[in-house]
């Protein structure tokens, strides 16, 4: 068993014209010893937001603070602090924050995906 504070994780910084403030943190790895499963937290300023992007995989994501709209299906959905999603692989889909305050959400993905 390995218990770690997701802070202590050195984050990934990713800020471009396809993202802009996003701090990616991988918590639960193959370097861990997990074989199945990716476990990363993201970190959204405010005005920031991910790619628009899709790939082969899912992701499973739990929405630990702030407000937030995610892209799916042509269309934006309102996404709070307790709401959980899945993006089904191949869907186009995107998260950006709408809210003043830091958006965070954990994304789970299968451990054959990029872990950033």
């Amino acid at each position: 068993m390995k218990i770690k504070k997701y802070t202590d994780v050195k984050p990934t910084h990713f800020e471009s014209d396809k993202a802009k403030g996003i701090a990616g943190r991988v918590l639960i790895s193959k370097s861990d010893g997990a074989n199945n499963f990716c476990m990363r937290v993201f970190e959204i300023a405010a005005g920031g937001h991910t790619p628009k992007h899709h790939h082969d995989w899912e992701h499973e994501i739990f929405v630990h603070a702030g407000k937030g709209e995610i892209f799916s299906n042509g269309g934006w959905h309102s996404i709070k602090a307790g709401n959980v999603v899945f993006v089904p692989g191949s869907e186009e889909h995107q998260i950006r924050n709408v809210g003043n305050d830091l958006f965070v959400f954990v994304c789970l993905i299968p451990s054959n995906a990029p872990e950033l």
